[in-house]
């Protein structure tokens, strides 16, 4: 399984500016495909050599405010959340078990596309990009919401950063009375026939006031890394 997802997303097209769009100079790649496969290779452990080369692509794609963005509109010229981040994550775990600074560095500079942004808002305004962003989900697929941009940033290092301030206390806010986290959306579906993902299992139970057992975890070991998990 390994080898098939490495010949999948090191594709040779890949490597072939050619025969991938480079609008204004910015390439426009779905990095969080490349993103997420460097990032579970590595956490499961595979020795493929071929690992470091998702990398290498990752860092090569990389646009100048840190991001990627698959957008293939001449104006768009602002990093996406939803592809930044799991390329964000990948470069962050691979740089660290292989002491990689190349990718260490990219991973960082890639935190300041949400950094920037406190995590879920605009710049101009303060108000939040969109509404999903300040919803739970569990899984999130390739989606983004902040609990999954503040565990990029444990990962990356950056939690601590007064920037993801806002995101905690929101997290803290949406804490059930009796303790735990709702998943107050979904992205999937168990049945065809949705304009969702189709899983084959349910992830826990979905909806406000019901706790969610996964995303529960996920909140607390975010809370925990940012030292407020209160005893």
């Amino acid at each position: 399984m390994f080898a098939q997802v490495l010949d999948c997303w090191l594709d040779r097209r890949y490597f072939r500016d050619a025969a991938l769009p480079v609008i204004q100079g910015r390439h426009r790649r779905c990095a969080s495909q490349q993103g997420n496969a460097l990032r579970y290779l590595t956490v499961l452990g595979c020795t493929d050599g071929r690992v470091g080369m998702l990398a290498e692509r990752l860092l090569h794609w990389q646009w100048p405010d840190g991001g990627w963005n698959c957008d293939r509109r001449a104006e768009a010229q602002t990093s996406s959340f939803e592809e930044t981040l799991l390329a964000l994550r990948g470069l962050a775990v691979y740089g660290q078990q292989h002491g990689a600074v190349e990718a260490l560095t990219g991973a960082a500079k890639a935190t300041e596309v949400f950094l920037a942004r406190r995590m879920l808002f605009r710049r101009t305004d303060g108000t939040r990009i969109t509404a999903q962003f300040g919803r739970l989900h569990y899984p999130r697929y390739w989606h983004y919401d902040y609990l999954g941009g503040l565990q990029a940033m444990v990962e990356a290092g950056a939690i601590t950063d007064d920037r993801c301030s806002a995101a905690l206390d929101l997290l803290e806010s949406q804490r059930l009375p009796h303790g735990g986290w709702a998943a107050l959306s979904s992205f999937y579906a168990t049945s065809p026939g949705r304009r969702k993902s189709l899983d084959s299992v349910e992830w826990g139970d979905q909806g406000p006031g019901y706790l969610n057992e996964w995303l529960t975890v996920d909140a607390l070991a975010v809370l925990q890394a940012a030292g407020r998990l209160r005893s």
